[in-house]
């Protein structure tokens, strides 16, 4: 089985987005934020740490919890780098 070598550290393209970065390497956008103290957007060639923790992407609907998402309250708040949760959100698994 193939399996891709997911990088430590990442070098944003011009017009990326947080949103459009943690999508491709599977992390939470929160989490990729609080792991780089992220302020504002990152701009093109900065370098960004890419958190170790995967899943895929889910958007919240009514009656989810974080506990059915992830397993746990502490492994949705670990993957997910916040122990936020609202319809609409999207999350990691």
């Amino acid at each position: 089985m193939l399996r891709l070598e997911i990088p430590k550290y990442y070098k944003v393209k011009k017009g990326q987005t947080i949103e459009e970065i943690a999508r491709a390497f599977q992390v939470s956008a929160y989490l990729l934020v609080k792991e780089n103290s992220l302020k504002s957007e990152p701009f093109a060639g900065q370098m960004l740490k890419i958190p170790a923790y995967r899943g895929n992407e889910y958007t919240v609907q009514a009656g989810d919890n974080k506990a059915l998402l992830c397993g746990s309250e502490e492994r949705y708040e670990k993957v997910n780098g916040t122990d936020i949760l609202y319809i609409g959100m999207r999350v990691i698994l």
